[in-house]
């Protein structure tokens, strides 16, 4: 895996503010990179280390049928970003490579063989689920398992679900060294609701930090805390005085929970206030576990998370789909984050996601 640094925080929060200093949360920052993961890595999009013996999970859930203008199966999706990334600059549309031209023709007889057998709306069939993301213990030390677990597994099925109108998701531990005998071909959705449910292959590069609250998560007592430039400015010449007027704001943009695909830390909010998260089984509030971002960083001042190694390409002109914020082409709600909560005291508990 590369080594991938975030930037350090043009100040240190708790030098100006130790108030917050009890909110620390350590947090993994992912790094999705594209790449050709394999069913040993951890990754985002990638294959899974998934037992040949058993049955890859479906979703029975009744699916929204909504004529989208958008139909196309996964490999279909990622067979035509390809040609995106190769667009080029005289205009003139790029060819499939053989190899990918061959992929196409399998992927067109599968869903030929599809629609042979009868209506393939998911409304009346169980829906493959994709994978989302594999996390090795190894790589990722901030999880904690259940027992002999070393792997996570997150899925999802790629169609809107009532009523938050997001993507369904699925976890699976496991123990790596209990997989004898890899399941080769995984099933695939006949079609994905939306490109943005279908994740790029990326490798990761995982990267340990501490991570702060969202300014809404902090007390009104400690956010018109934030209001004191006075504060700020006892940190000198590092905090931009264009945020002299609104000064929280320099705490949310560049120091408040990390933005991107990460484990633990602090949840992303913006779309609600935060919402307390509290288990159905035995109604303990649950945790953040794992970030599925639609971006690494923000636009603009955003970009001062965005790692060293690519300072250069995110000051740059992208063309759509591009963009190197967004390496995993995921893109959930109106580009928000979906942030999947676990119980603290059970692993059988069942998870819950939000969209903020």
């Amino acid at each position: 895996m590369d080594f991938v640094r975030t930037p350090p925080r043009p100040v240190e929060v708790t030098a100006v503010f130790p108030e917050l200093a009890p909110l620390a949360r350590p947090a993994i920052r992912l790094h999705p990179r594209p790449g050709s993961p394999s069913t040993g890595d951890s990754s985002v999009g990638g294959p899974l280390l998934w037992p040949a013996g058993e049955s890859w999970p479906h979703c029975e859930d009744t699916h929204l049928h909504v004529d989208t203008g958008f139909r196309q199966s996964p490999t279909e999706v990622r067979l035509q970003r390809r040609l995106q990334s190769r667009w080029r600059s005289d205009d003139r549309p790029p060819a499939f490579t053989p190899e990918e031209q061959a992929l196409k023709e399998r992927d067109d007889a599968r869903l030929a063989e599809q629609l042979d057998a009868g209506p393939p709306w998911p409304a009346e069939c169980p829906v493959p689920m994709l994978p989302v993301a594999q996390l090795f213990l190894r790589d990722i030390p901030l999880l904690r398992p259940p027992g002999q677990a070393d792997l996570l597994q997150i899925l999802w099925c790629p169609y809107e679900h009532e009523p938050d109108y997001k993507p369904l998701t699925a976890l699976f531990w496991r123990s790596a060294t209990e997989v004898d005998s890899i399941l080769a071909t995984p099933p695939e959705p006949y079609e994905a609701d939306y490109p943005g449910y279908v994740p790029e292959p990326c490798v990761l590069a995982p990267e340990a930090i501490t991570d702060y609250p969202n300014s809404l998560d902090l007390s009104p007592e400690l956010q018109r805390m934030l209001e004191d430039w006075n504060r700020w400015q006892a940190a000198g010449d590092d905090v931009d005085s264009s945020y002299a007027e609104y000064p929280r704001e320099f705490y949310s943009v560049h120091l408040g929970n990390a933005p991107g695909w990460k484990v633990g830390g602090w949840p992303p909010w913006g779309r609600t206030d935060p919402i307390p998260r509290y288990c159905a089984v035995c109604e303990v509030q649950m945790v953040p576990l794992v970030t599925i971002a639609s971006w690494e960083w923000g636009g603009g001042e955003g970009h001062s998370w965005a790692p060293q190694e690519d300072r250069t390409a995110a000051a740059g002109s992208h063309y759509a789909g591009q963009n190197p914020s967004q390496p995993t082409r995921v893109e959930v709600g109106s580009t928000d984050n979906m942030q999947i909560y676990v119980c603290p005291t059970s692993s059988e508990h069942p998870h819950t996601d939000l969209i903020q």
